[in-house]
């Protein structure tokens, strides 16, 4: 199954999570915080959104930013996926 975001929706996939600090503390699961970065799965193909043209600044593949409390959580056949809107993606990390 493959998800086709509708409009300026983006299906975003959240890189893994460090389970060690930078000093070599290992955090257990209730400690780890979600992760803001993510892979880019899906775009939607942008459009006129309430009244305004949104042309989609992001592709299949980027690694991105997004805002910490957005988004709907999926899951489809054992994979977690993010949708958000293009807006609350934040920055792409080149």
């Amino acid at each position: 199954m493959k998800l086709a975001p509708l409009f300026d929706k983006v299906v975003l996939k959240q890189l893994v999570a460090e389970e060690t600090t930078k000093s070599g503390i290992v955090l257990p699961g209730a400690a780890k915080e979600k992760p803001q970065q993510a892979e880019v799965i899906a775009v939607g193909p942008g459009g006129v959104v309430d009244g305004k043209e949104i042309i989609m600044q992001v592709k299949e593949g980027d690694n991105v930013i997004y805002s910490k409390y957005s988004g709907t959580e999926v899951e489809i056949e054992d994979e977690k996926y993010v949708i958000v809107k293009q807006s609350d993606i934040l920055a792409v990390v080149k």
